[in-house]
């Protein structure tokens, strides 16, 4: 793990957008839960599919990678009941996902 990261301040003036954020990759729900609830808990602001702001305003995806597997699964039918599931959330809920690819 650890990918060096580095961020110019530009000032005031330059404001950070959706077009530059990072993607966080996790195994589990406690995975999950951690690293949102480090960002949401640190004065950061929620979003949906994942998505969250943190205090600087900075934009975050904690991504679960059981919802990349169920997102791109072959079965197009699974594939589209787990992002129609996604996008109903807002930290993504593991075993939900995973009951909608059940049907």
């Amino acid at each position: 793990m650890g990918i060096p990261c580095l961020r110019l301040n530009g000032g005031p003036e330059v404001k950070h957008n959706w077009a530059f954020s990072f993607q966080v990759a996790t195994v589990d729900q406690a995975e999950t839960d951690r690293y949102w609830n480090a960002i949401v808990g640190n004065d950061g602001q929620e979003s949906a599919c994942g998505w969250r702001q943190d205090k600087w305003g900075l934009f975050w995806q904690i991504t679960p990678i059981a919802l990349t597997k169920a997102v791109t699964d072959p079965d197009l039918a699974v594939a589209k009941r787990a992002f129609d599931a996604m996008m109903q959330m807002k930290k993504i809920d593991i075993a939900a996902i995973e009951a909608a690819c059940r049907g």
